[in-house]
């Protein structure tokens, strides 16, 4: 293949990566572009911005080699039916995966192995002719007409190629910005936002296991809860539960702040957290008139969340406040005495940070959620704002050939394009716009 026929894949994400893997195997190496840094070498920066507050805008716990997941619990399972993800758990296990991880019912590898696997995949990728330029962003997109021609980098190199991956993730707000200064089609999708709950590990444990909460073998006690409200049509549930893990602040600009969470392999930790987040529904929340007013209605609370913490604290600790408080409406003189976060914390009455409608629905929420795990809201501190669960938008793409239906040569990849939920679903929608780039190849 020529120089310039090669894929370019902008985003070393699950699905980035995964769609460079496939591609290569069927002898097609690709470019790919990361405008952070290299796996085993993204924990400097990472802990520079939780110890001091020095976040590098391109090199994060969303930006880098890897994507977001590296920093997660690692869950692969998915709600997508694809003969694909047996290929995917196949590849991990090839690359250092536990093999457990084929035939769990809820298989997850943890941030500590998922950072060493994702170093193996780049180093075969590497192998197979593939080059991967780190610490470099792609500024924009060359067009001629509709036709995407190629990528112009931030170092100023131009790259040309007939085949364009977009797999940049759900937080690379200056790619959609570009997109709609172009005119690619996109449209506005339903998202979540809320807090995270965080327990001590053994009070959950104690509530799922009961009397054998200190059984080992059991290992760290998940839940997934649930409410769905009839009037508003809007759900309330956990998401990404991370038991014996930490909540991290993971927020990629200088004036916002977000929280997310990550659990190692062992489930160790002495805490174990949740998102629990509101649907934020588009044709309702939204301005339709403005294609941003998703990703507009996310940064402005965690820009709120930011100021406070500006206010309150030094800027880098996490907004948070107990169950019991948030359920009173109001904060005590009693001080938040745990937490996981290595940001830290201070108090602040998160009600002032949400929209009134997503307090009340957490509100309600919270207090259905004891019923069914009676004890849920004794000892739990939230910590706010979980923002980043998944993509405002839907960049457009035709349902056969996977390209743009506004752009030719441009394949919308992943999460950040609206295709994929999780580590495991955007990793098989990479190798589903792989396979339709070669379906066009040879046809």
């Amino acid at each position: 293949i020529s120089s310039e026929d090669r894929p370019i894949i902008v985003g070393a994400g699950p699905a980035g990566l995964f769609c460079a893997l496939r591609l290569a195997e069927c002898g097609v190496p690709s470019i790919i572009i990361e405008r952070g840094g290299s796996a085993n070498k993204r924990m400097l920066s990472i802990s520079k911005f939780w110890r001091k507050g020095l976040l590098d805008e391109d090199n994060n716990v969303c930006f880098g080699e890897g994507g977001a997941g590296l920093f997660s619990d690692g869950k692969l399972i998915t709600r997508v039916k694809s003969d694909l993800i047996k290929y995917v758990m196949n590849s991990l296990v090839l690359f250092g995966a536990p093999e457990e991880i084929a035939y769990q019912s809820n298989p997850h590898l943890g941030s500590n192995k998922i950072r060493k696997i994702i170093t193996v995949i780049s180093e075969k990728l590497k192998k197979l002719g593939c080059e991967i330029f780190y610490h470099d962003k792609v500024t924009s997109l060359m067009t001629e007409k509709n036709k995407i021609t190629g990528v112009i980098l931030q170092s100023g190199k131009k790259l040309f190629s007939p085949y364009v991956v977009l797999a940049t993730g759900h937080s690379a707000d200056n790619v959609y910005k570009h997109l709609k200064e172009i005119n690619v089609a996109m449209k506005q999708k339903d998202f979540s936002v809320g807090v995270r709950i965080e327990h001590k590990r053994e009070d959950i444990d104690k509530i799922q296991h009961g009397k054998w909460f200190q059984d080992s073998t059991l290992g760290a006690a998940r839940y997934r809860l649930s409410s769905h409200n009839k009037k508003s049509y809007r759900g309330t549930y956990s998401f990404c539960m991370c038991p014996g893990g930490y909540v991290l602040s993971s927020g990629t600009s200088q004036d916002g702040l977000v929280v997310n969470g990550m659990s190692n392999y062992a489930r160790n930790s002495h805490w174990s957290n949740s998102a629990l987040v509101v649907t934020v529904r588009a044709e309702l929340d939204l301005d339709p008139s403005d294609l941003m007013s998703g990703m507009k209605f996310q940064r402005n609370i965690e820009k709120k969340a930011y100021d406070y913490s500006v206010q309150f604290a030094s800027g880098r600790e996490i907004p948070a406040m107990t169950v019991k408080e948030f359920l009173d409406g109001k904060c005590n003189d009693k001080p938040l005495d745990f937490t996981s976060c290595p940001s830290k914390v201070f108090k602040m009455n998160l009600w002032k940070i949400f929209p009134t409608f997503i307090c009340e629905h957490l509100k309600n929420g919270l207090l259905e959620f004891n019923q069914k795990m009676n004890g849920f809201n004794e000892e739990a501190l939230l910590l706010a704002p979980e923002t980043r669960t998944s993509a405002p938008l839907t960049i457009l793409r035709d349902k056969r050939s996977l390209e743009s239906i506004s752009h030719q040569n441009l394949y919308p990849c992943g999460e950040g394009a609206g295709y994929a939920g999780g580590i495991t679903s955007a990793a098989v929608d990479g190798v589903k716009v792989a396979d339709a780039i070669i379906y066009k190849m040879d046809n």
